[in-house]
């Protein structure tokens, strides 16, 4: 399954760097994004490392996913395809 990241997880003065908000096709409500909490996820940079996190837990109610990963990613992350096992 794949998702894509949708920008950091922030606030009005503060953002958090390993936190991310992701958005999957297939989830379109709060209740179909909670089927995915817990589960891994990976993204794959251009020079093929990869950065792992986890899926923490839903992001509103439209069905978008809050996943922390192990450390921030960079900002050109922002729009790219992020794999969900």
């Amino acid at each position: 399954m794949q998702g894509i990241i949708a920008n950091f997880r922030q606030g009005k003065r503060t953002y958090k760097p390993r936190h991310y908000v992701i958005v999957v096709e297939s989830s379109k409500t709060k209740k179909d994004a909670e089927k995915f909490v817990g589960k891994s996820v990976e993204w794959k940079s251009p020079a093929g490392n990869i950065i792992k996190g986890r899926i923490a837990s839903s992001h509103g109610n439209k069905g978008a996913l809050r996943a922390i990963m192990e450390r921030g990613l960079p900002g050109q992350a922002i729009s790219q395809k992020v794999e969900i096992k």
